[in-house]
């Protein structure tokens, strides 16, 4: 495997599998001290630059949110050489900058899951760390982010509340409503652990939201299902200006 540095890492959520324009790819598989990770990072190249791709469910998208090892992935790519990772999250939308096929880089973030394995301080012997989280992305990335999207003529919506849900089944009206008067702009299932366990590594961490659908009771029709259809219909269409926002990104540094 070349010696040249990762320049950037991609996790990808609900239905980002494989990332486009990546080639010359290796796949890097192996145990962590925390387990399994959820399937193999592609190392390879895209917009010249060295970039390593995970696929957060498996590229078959087997793992279900609550069982993810959010550990055994931030540790592998740390061990790649990885310091800088753009999330990739389905999620959908509470308030109305949020609509379906919206594209969101938000700045907070709100832990709703139960029982995750939220730290790697909880393994025998390891040190105990209080790390600020105060700010759950990283700043600097995160800008670089919004810049790149709007850029790619991707039109972000800046800021925002992400707020993390457990999952793997969607959210009650009560829930949602719940979640909007707490401050939340966005609903995942996958937002945490994985912000603070790469704050634990020192990895510079941006999210980049991909709005699926309206959040249950939200949006101009409130009474109407949430289907899988649309949800990867939306999902599609939102997923499309990546490659372009990847590659602006890779380009400012």
């Amino acid at each position: 495997m070349s010696s040249e540095p990762i320049a950037l890492a991609v996790i990808g959520g609900t239905g980002l599998y494989r990332l486009a324009g990546l080639e010359d790819a290796e796949a890097v598989l192996h145990a962590t001290p925390y387990g399994d990770p959820s399937g193999a990072a592609r190392v390879g190249r895209f917009a010249g630059r060295r970039v390593a791709f995970l696929a957060r469910h498996g590229e078959g998208h087997a793992l279900p949110p609550h069982r993810v090892n959010y550990r055994a992935n931030l540790w592998l790519l740390q061990e790649l050489g990885v310091g800088r990772v753009v999330a990739v999250n389905s999620v959908g939308g509470i308030t109305d900058a949020y609509g379906p096929r919206a594209i969101g880089v938000p700045d907070q973030l709100i832990d709703y899951t139960q029982g995750r394995v939220s730290s790697f301080s909880d393994m025998p012997g390891a040190e105990v760390r209080h790390v600020d989280f105060g700010e759950p992305y990283s700043r600097g990335l995160r800008q670089a982010l919004l810049e790149a999207a709007r850029a790619a003529g991707a039109e972000p919506v800046d800021g925002g509340v992400y707020g993390c849900t457990e999952g793997p089944r969607l959210e009650t009206r009560a829930e949602i409503a719940r979640m909007r008067r707490d401050g939340c702009d966005l609903v995942g299932m996958t937002g945490m652990p994985e912000a603070v366990l790469a704050r634990e590594l020192g990895l510079d961490y941006a999210c980049l939201a991909l709005v699926a659908n309206w959040a249950a009771g939200c949006g101009p029709a409130p009474e109407v299902e949430i289907t899988m259809a649309d949800v990867l219909a939306n999902m599609e269409a939102a997923i499309a200006p990546l490659p372009a926002v990847l590659e602006r990104l890779l380009a400012a540094r």
